[in-house]
């Protein structure tokens, strides 16, 4: 496999596919903070999580084609204020969807399960039938155009970059909403003793509420960073629930700190090997490894050590 190759292109291969894996490994950690939130926190099986992704896409390109018709000379900005949109309009759809559906179903996981798969596809026929069965693109802004060469044979694109940053900020605020404010200790009562912390005075149902949509908000801005790096269409969010999910129980489902190491590593481990060997064997491989290490630590890379 590495016979065909010199020392300095296989460095070289090894880098571009590094730096690969980085960009994908940012659209995980967007997608896996969500669901770590959802999942982690409140036990909830969320299927359609990456509709609420295909969601903030979806509104990154509305805004998108109405800064390019409209306001032409804002339009190398207009990103920034897709990203807030995305995060408010996945919200409320996650608020609205825990009201109607998720505050009725706590612990029934499978239930959950299967009321949220019902969901995604319900999602996915609304955004077949408003914004038709092909893909759609962004037009991204001249200052994300372009790369950034590291040497002759290695070169950075600037969207990726652009996107790692992002991922890397939504990391740390999402880090400091959890352990460093209020509403992070708040949650973390309703998950430990529900019972108790509404004797306290907290009010558990608007916690939830505001815990499921800020998880589906984080969604909505992985789809506005998604866009950068790739087309939209309706089912586009299948694609990566699974991988998120594999990332969020591998890493640990409560820890967020173990949901970015996971991501780096699936991320890491899938772009070197689909390089070398074919993407759908790259996935197997990478799913047989991580199922191995489940066998043996079925809590996850990182676990919340609990006093029994």
């Amino acid at each position: 496999m590495f016979a065909d190759y010199s020392m300095s292109e296989l460095g070289a291969i090894f880098a571009m596919q590094g730096f690969a894996g980085l960009i994908l490994f940012s659209v995980f950690v967007l997608m896996a903070l969500g669901l770590a939130i959802i999942f982690g926190q409140m036990g909830v099986i969320n299927m359609a999580h990456g509709e609420f992704m295909i969601l903030g896409a979806y509104v990154t390109y509305l805004i998108s084609n109405l800064f390019a018709d409209y306001m032409p000379a804002l339009f190398s900005g207009y990103f920034f204020l897709a990203m807030i949109l995305a995060f408010i309009a996945a919200g409320l759809l996650g608020m609205i969807v825990e009201w109607l559906m998720i505050r009725h179903l706590y612990k029934r996981p499978l239930d959950t399960l299967l009321a949220t798969w019902g969901l995604s596809l319900i999602l996915q026929q609304v955004y077949r039938s408003v914004f038709g069965a092909r893909e759609v693109g962004v037009t991204i802004p001249d200052w994300m155009m372009g790369s950034v060469y590291l040497t002759d044979l290695v070169e950075v694109p600037i969207n990726g970059i652009f996107v790692m940053v992002l991922a890397l900020t939504i990391s740390l605020a999402v880090y400091f909403m959890m352990f460093r404010s209020s509403w992070g200790r708040q949650v973390r009562a309703v998950t430990q003793n529900r019972v108790m912390a509404g004797a306290v005075g907290i009010d558990t149902g608007w916690t939830d509420r505001m815990t499921f949509g800020i998880g589906c908000g984080v969604a909505g801005v992985a789809g506005a960073a998604f866009t950068m790096i790739g087309s939209t269409g309706p089912t586009s969010g299948q694609l990566y629930i699974v991988d998120t999910f594999l990332v969020v129980v591998f890493g640990g489902a409560a820890s967020l700190l173990g949901t970015i190491a996971s991501a780096f590593t699936i991320s890491q481990a899938q772009s070197i090997m689909e390089f070398f060997l074919s993407g759908s064997m790259a996935k197997v491989l990478t799913l047989l490894v991580v199922v191995g290490i489940l066998m043996i630590r079925p809590q996850g890379l990182f676990s919340l050590k609990l006093r029994k």
